[in-house]
């Protein structure tokens, strides 16, 4: 066989490629997504109803730093409807604020995701936080969270300082997702069906807080009617990051503990059960509890219910509307929802919002058509 020289080769090669040159290879277009199975809903099939209470503010989640007599306590806590979702990023924001200090004896208040977040960025960043907390996982308000990351129900009224915070919160929080993708975090990026009856969906206003995260919600498309595999008028398609409570705060305690971390079961009824401590930086991460410790009055639950049907490991996509209803496909079972009952503080679920739940949500699956091909464009 001739051997070719290597001037050979590439005079050969700048020939062959002279004739591509000019044209455009167009991308790959996806034109047949698999149809989408409906979610087998009915009362039989209800394996557990759940309760959680959101910890609410109107004006958002707080994280600043504040004097406690000789201690400096960080706050990161009021996250609304978004614990699990922008968990990363004030954590992020409230290690910012320890650096500020020339404190470095820490530990954090709380043992939810909020909790554990903050406690792993300190780690990471060198500090050696302990934990104390009335509570662990699995028995924490962040396991009550349906767990899609979606930055909802975080505030009323964003001030300008606070929109800086969120902003900066959602995009860090979201890039750290990314990373912790895969079956070992529970984390796992699946298309999420957005419906209405009673407007359509549109790009979010230029001026708008919503329209500063956008780039966070990949492949967005509007659904025209003959697109939408769902029997209602509006349909907004796009893909996002499911997040399992149950592997994903087993996984991130695990964590802690084999980063030295150590965590100690303790109450404390108010601020000044803090001075106890020995640790001079503190991380409140106690949630709803900042309205007693701290006597934040802003601070407002909105109680949230969840009912679980057996598994469908076939279902793989989330749906959002139309009104309150939800569904999100997880390992431990078909998340249905929804409530929002601000200011209730019980606990005990209610027979009318399950039986709300699953009548609508029986309605919407039950009338799927299947989907049809996604235009390409």
């Amino acid at each position: 066989m001739p051997r070719i020289s290597r001037r050979q080769f590439l005079a050969g090669s700048a020939l062959a490629l002279s004739g591509c040159g000019p044209r455009r290879v167009p991308f790959a277009r996806i034109t047949a997504p698999a149809p989408l199975v409906p979610v087998n809903v009915s009362a039989s099939r209800v394996i557990r109803t759940t309760v959680g209470l959101r910890p609410f503010r109107p004006s958002g989640f707080v994280v600043r730093a504040e004097k406690l007599g000789d201690k400096i306590v960080i706050h990161n806590y009021g996250h609304g409807g978004a614990g699990i979702t922008l968990s990363w990023g004030t954590a992020q924001l409230a290690a910012d604020e320890a650096a500020k200090t020339a404190l470095r004896d820490c530990a954090v208040i709380g043992c939810g995701v909020v909790g554990l977040s903050t406690a792993r960025i300190l780690q990471q960043r060198g500090y050696q936080p302990v934990i104390y907390a009335s509570e662990m996982p699995p028995n924490t308000t962040s396991n009550m969270a349906g767990g899609l990351w979606d930055p909802v129900t975080v505030f009323d009224d964003a001030t300008p300082e606070f929109r800086s915070q969120f902003v900066a919160a959602a995009h860090f929080a979201h890039r750290r997702y990314q990373l912790l993708a895969g079956d070992e975090y529970g984390v796992r990026w699946m298309p999420i069906y957005n419906l209405a009856n009673d407007k359509p969906f549109a790009p979010p206003r230029p001026e708008s807080v919503a329209s500063e995260i956008q780039d966070l919600y990949p492949e967005t498309r509007y659904l025209e009617a003959s697109e939408n595999p769902f029997q209602v008028k509006y349909g907004r398609r796009r893909d996002i990051m499911l997040i399992e409570p149950s592997i994903y705060l087993d996984k991130l305690m695990r964590d802690f503990l084999i980063g030295g971390g150590k965590v100690h079961i303790r109450m404390f009824a108010s601020a000044a059960d803090l001075a106890a401590l020995s640790e001079r930086l503190l991380f409140n991460c106690t949630g709803l509890g900042a309205k007693a410790l701290f006597n934040d009055a802003e601070l407002t639950p909105i109680k949230g219910q969840l009912t679980f049907l057996l598994p469908q490991p076939e279902v793989n996509y989330c749906t959002v509307g139309p009104d309150d209803l939800y569904m999100f496909p997880r390992h431990d079972g078909i998340v249905l929802g929804g409530s929002h009952e601000r200011g209730v503080w019980s606990t005990d679920p209610e027979p009318d919002v399950l039986d709300r739940t699953l009548r609508g949500n029986a309605a919407l699956f039950s009338s799927m058509r299947r989907a049809p091909g996604r235009r390409a464009g």
